[in-house]
């Protein structure tokens, strides 16, 4: 929002900046196109989000250029890749083209990430590409009047805009700043010279009316070039910490076609697993209907998902755990992922649907609910109870570590005392001749997050601290 308005404010005050937005082209010598410069060795870290996916719930994707791979008669960049989205961890390969780096082949469990990124960090090669001779589009110019067209009705023009240095995480940017205008409201994407992606995005859904919902948004936080080793060698999926834990990973999903309470709405939900374990993670998938039409989705449904008693007292709120007074479904599709907190039992689920009306508006119509009464099943922990026992103090400690509040090295010598002097107690490990330092592996830190927060329990933590003395990454002296 602030630099918007700075471009709104610079164009009042200045008139030869507002014909320049208005025809489009920089001052700036020069071309760009998706994956300029981009090489072998490149590592990069964004935070991103598209609609198609959760109606651009964000996630983190990480990835690394590891070198070619001879795909038929076409060499790609192969890419090593992680994605972090809430408690989840996939980890697998990205194939990216030379032409123009969208991702066109992969691992199968990085499909729904690698349609976000082609459809918004790698967005711009519909327009910019590195050659023009194959059915690319070819390097556009900064100083051309239009880059292309929107295809929607009503679309403009994909200009260069303005030159602006902006900070995103990864750091201060000279950038070139392109924009195009679809149902009244500007898109825009900051692009830097000879860097192969664009470093931020803010950009919005075609809409013929109301407040359009952001279609992609996306920022750099983090770029390092001449990587020679594998930087994901130690991140280990979440999957099989999961599953260790007795959590289903793979299943099929419940469908429940309902009207809600009074009738005013129809709820198409799919959900799994269809036996949810306490502890573990749940997903669901609803879909807000007209109570007329079956094939008419809702728009701007502000809603929540509560779990109650039997007497509909709310006992938990996903909107307020997420700090909102509702929750948001723009297109009336929506994904809602869960950790299952409620005891062993028939758990009282419900879709509360407050009404219809833009984000951050309160709707004045009436409420309307759907009940979802579904058994929980007792954690793992249940039939057997842990046998290590750690002072509970100690978990603020692992929460500020996996938060960022301290560092590793400092986590690694609180954990070494506690040790040490007897106050965390752990089964005889081999100790490890690891010559990693410090380097603790991501999944380790979200292991300790989980146990912070009372997601695991204290053997499961302990598992995390023997494979670091075992691979020598802490040392342990008698």
């Amino acid at each position: 929002m602030p630099i918007i308005f700075s471009l709104v404010f610079s164009s009042l005050v200045f008139p030869s900046a507002f014909a320049q937005f208005q025809s489009g082209g920089v001052d700036k010598a020069g071309s760009w196109y998706v994956g300029e410069g981009l090489k072998q060795g490149d590592y990069f870290r964004y935070s991103m989000c598209h609609v198609d996916y959760k109606e651009c719930t964000t996630f983190e994707l990480e990835f690394w250029i590891k070198g070619d791979r001879q795909v038929g008669s076409e060499t790609k960049w192969l890419a090593e890749a992680v994605v972090y989205d809430g408690s989840k961890i996939i980890v697998g390969e990205l194939e990216l083209g030379k032409i123009a780096p969208e991702p066109t082949g992969g691992s199968p469990e990085l499909g729904p990430y690698r349609g976000a990124f082609k459809s918004s960090i790698a967005w711009l090669s519909a327009f910019a590409t590195s050659d023009s001779s194959s059915g690319g589009k070819g390097p556009k110019e900064f100083s051309a009047k239009s880059w292309g067209k929107i295809g929607n009705i009503g679309g403009e023009q994909v200009i260069p805009t303005a030159l602006q240095t902006i900070t995103v995480h990864a750091g201060t940017f000279d950038t070139v700043l392109i924009s195009w205008k679809t149902g009244g409201y500007r898109s825009n994407v900051w692009i830097v010279d000879n860097f192969p992606f664009p470093i931020k995005a803010e950009t919005y859904t075609h809409v013929s009316e109301g407040i359009p919902p952001p279609e992609y948004r996306f920022q750099l936080l983090e770029y390092k070039e001449g990587v020679t080793e594998d930087p994901f060698a130690d991140v280990k999926g979440s999957d099989p910490i999961l599953a260790a834990l007795g959590c289903q990973t793979h299943y099929d999903k419940v469908a429940v076609k309902k009207p809600t309470k009074n009738f005013d709405y129809q709820v198409h939900v799919f959900y799994g697993p269809e036996n949810p374990i306490q502890g573990c993670p749940m997903e669901f998938q609803i879909n807000f209907i007209s109570k007329y039409d079956d094939t008419e989705f809702l728009n701007q449904v502000q809603f929540d998902f509560i779990v109650v008693d039997e007497n509909l007292t709310p006992l938990r709120s996903l909107a307020q755990e997420d700090n909102k007074l509702f929750l948001y479904s723009p297109s009336g599709q929506t994904v809602v992922d869960m950790i299952v907190e409620e005891d062993p039992g028939i758990a009282h689920y419900a879709i509360w649907i407050y009404g219809l009306s833009p984000e951050g508006i309160v709707p004045s119509m009436r409420s309307d609910y759907l009940i979802l009464n579904i058994p929980v099943s007792p954690s793992k922990d249940a039939t057997n109870p842990p046998t290590q026992s750690i002072p509970s103090w100690i978990k603020n400690n692992a929460g500020w570590w996996a938060d960022g509040s301290i560092d590793d090295n400092s986590f690694v010598q609180g954990i070494q005392w506690l040790i040490k002097e007897g106050i965390m107690k752990i089964p005889p490990t081999t100790q490890g001749t690891g010559s990693a330092g410090n380097q603790i592996p991501e999944w380790i830190k979200i292991t300790a997050g989980w146990w912070a927060d009372g997601q695991i329990d204290d053997d499961s933590f302990v598992q995390g601290i023997q494979w670091l003395i075992k691979e020598g990454i802490m040392k342990i002296t008698s």
